[in-house]
């Protein structure tokens, strides 16, 4: 029964973590470009890698769900390397829910509106511009906490249970 579980991670992780981590990546080069070229509100495919975000964010609560069955079958649950992918993956769903999807909402506000009104065009820009580098740091963080995690499940340091 642990391998159907480990199989339901594994392939959940796959499917559901992979191209969440990649739509996120996408998105705010897809906003830039946007802004870039004035699309602007008519630029569906920055709105749909925000709505796989989301939409994956929730189906991905599964991954650790599976992972934590597949342990306890395994009697790893107190493994360090696995509290460790455990804490990972804590810190990159909190970084998604509370910095990621909010981010990328307001990069998505930022073609609705275009430069402010109320403000000169270049300084709307220069902030839209940092906005989305900053956005891009955080993403690329969000995907190397991912990397680690996969090294960790698959080097297992210190387990006992085989390599």
């Amino acid at each position: 029964m642990a391998k159907l579980w480990l199989s339901l991670h594994v392939l959940s992780a796959i499917l559901l973590i992979g191209p969440m981590t990649v739509a996120a990546s996408l998105l705010p080069g897809r906003v830039r470009a946007a802004l870039t070229e004035g699309a602007g509100a008519a630029d569906p495919p920055a709105r749909w890698l925000h709505r796989t975000c989301r939409v994956y964010a929730v189906l991905g609560l599964a991954v650790p769900a599976f992972g934590l069955v597949t342990a306890a079958r395994m009697g790893i649950l107190t493994d360090l390397w696995l509290i460790v992918s455990l804490g990972l993956t804590l810190a990159a769903g909190v970084l998604l829910a509370a910095w990621i999807l909010p981010a990328q909402a307001r990069a998505l506000a930022l073609l609705d509106t275009g430069p402010g009104a109320d403000a000169p065009a270049a300084a709307t820009s220069q902030t839209a511009l940092s906005q989305l580098t900053r956005l891009s740091i955080v993403t690329g963080i969000f995907a190397l906490l991912w990397a680690v995690v996969v090294v960790l499940m698959i080097v297992r340091p210190g387990s006992t249970t085989g390599a």
